[in-house]
């Protein structure tokens, strides 16, 4: 007998527990699935039903700034109120239009400067020996350490007018006067990329460092040259890295607030500056919600199809 199994045997609330799960059929395999379930109904989808109440409901001058749903009449009927004009405003409205498709384009280009970047630097801590391996991988991994806001924050510091970068370049001749590159789109650019750089290198990590030397070695023999090994083995070998890594770089890219609203210009348009203003400047709880709703569904299935394919490429490599 096990420790466990003398603690539950000597334990009657917790073999009560034990039997309360089994009767749920909630038992090995069950309950090992039912603490993240739990936890998705808990932080995701009991939110997502609340924001959705708020998104049907209208507009009011009060606390909370939107009107309830269920209401009761005096004579004891119960009135549902679904207000769905604004989902209609916001498709005839074009800035929300512009900010989505403002927001795509920054993660899109953004998630592909990011692999440009990752992919040689993956491909080098996973050819690497094991104890460099460690130390680049803890490289990658020190940013961590650092609030998220601060590294952002720091940027203002190199990119501005008499930052570190302008400074530099005029004191070596290189230009004679300041480079705009702050409230610019390459500084959201910059600062995505960098900001989410390790969510990119680590799956492909991941990915890579499984790869078989007997694979390449192969090709060699075959008289492959090494580009063409890379296109036809390793490339494709690494495709579920690649999605991997490119999801959790664009799925949060997209929704981001922080980046733009300290990096970027008034004109860097994109849906996270939205939401802000709609919730705290105009207190529109039911637009912003709506904003949030459409934004959600809008990911959801380029997210699925991309997961199906990281699915079908990992059951053809097995």
């Amino acid at each position: 007998m096990t420790l466990m199994d003398s603690l539950a045997a000597d334990s009657r609330p917790w073999a009560f527990l034990r039997r309360l799960l089994a009767k749920a059929g909630l038992s090995g395999r069950g309950l090992v699935i039912a603490a993240p379930m739990l936890w998705l109904l808990v932080f995701f989808l009991v939110p997502f039903l609340v924001v959705t109440k708020i998104a049907l409901s209208e507009l009011v001058i009060a606390s909370p700034p939107y009107a309830p749903m269920i209401e009761w009449t005096k004579g004891g009927e119960l009135i549902v109120k679904l207000n769905f004009g604004n989902f209609q405003f916001l498709f005839s409205e074009p800035l929300y239009l512009n900010a989505y498709l403002g927001s795509i384009k920054f993660a899109a280009i953004s998630t592909l400067i990011a692999l440009l970047i990752a992919y040689p630097m993956a491909y080098l801590i996973a050819r690497s020996g094991e104890r460099t391996r460690n130390v680049l991988l803890m490289l990658v991994i020190l940013p961590f350490w650092t609030s998220f806001l601060l590294r952002v924050y720091a940027w203002i510091g190199f990119l501005k007018g008499n930052g570190v970068v302008n400074n530099v370049l005029m004191s070596v001749g290189i230009i004679h006067d300041p480079i705009v590159m702050l409230q610019t789109d390459f500084a959201v650019y910059l600062g995505i990329v960098y900001t989410y750089l390790p969510f990119m290198i680590l799956p492909l990590y991941a990915n890579l460092v499984k790869l078989e030397d007997d694979l390449l070695e192969a090709s060699a023999d075959l008289g492959a040259r090494p580009f063409m090994t890379f296109l036809t083995i390793t490339l494709p070998l690494s495709l579920p890295g690649i999605i991997a890594g490119s999801m959790l770089v664009f799925i949060p890219a997209v929704g981001e607030f922080v980046i733009p609203a300290l990096l970027g210009g008034p004109d860097t348009l994109m849906i996270g500056r939205i939401l802000w203003d709609e919730f705290f400047s105009n207190r529109d709880w039911p637009v912003a919600s709506s904003v949030a709703i459409i934004m959600v569904v809008a990911l959801v299935f380029p997210i699925m199809i991309m997961r199906s394919a990281q699915d079908r490429m990992e059951e053809k490599a097995k």
